[in-house]
């Protein structure tokens, strides 16, 4: 039974809302390359360094959850039934001697 409330995002609104996530990250990610380079003299030298891993991990996080997509946001609709197969047939019931 299908529902119109279980209804999945159009494709087109999924990749958008997907490729819009991915260029927030990616403008951090260089946010986080400038604020290193600008702050290199003037802070102590750690925070540089977290902004650049920052920005050195950002693009596989970024990646990872730009794929995550298309998935089906509620749990419990149940469209197939599962079916149990029977035992299998006895040497002797197959038909041949």
């Amino acid at each position: 039974m299908h529902r119109i409330t279980s209804a999945p995002e159009p494709l087109a609104d999924d990749l958008a809302r997907r490729q819009r996530r991915y260029l927030w990250q990616m403008g951090i990610r260089v946010l986080c390359f400038l604020a290193a380079g600008l702050l290199w003299a003037h802070v102590p030298v750690a925070v540089p360094l977290v902004l650049l891993a920052a920005a050195v991990v950002l693009p596989y996080v970024a990646v990872l959850l730009a794929n995550a997509g298309r998935e089906r946001r509620v749990e419990g609709d149940v469209y197939l039934t599962p079916r149990e197969l029977g035992a299998a047939p006895r040497g002797g019931d197959l038909g041949g001697s």
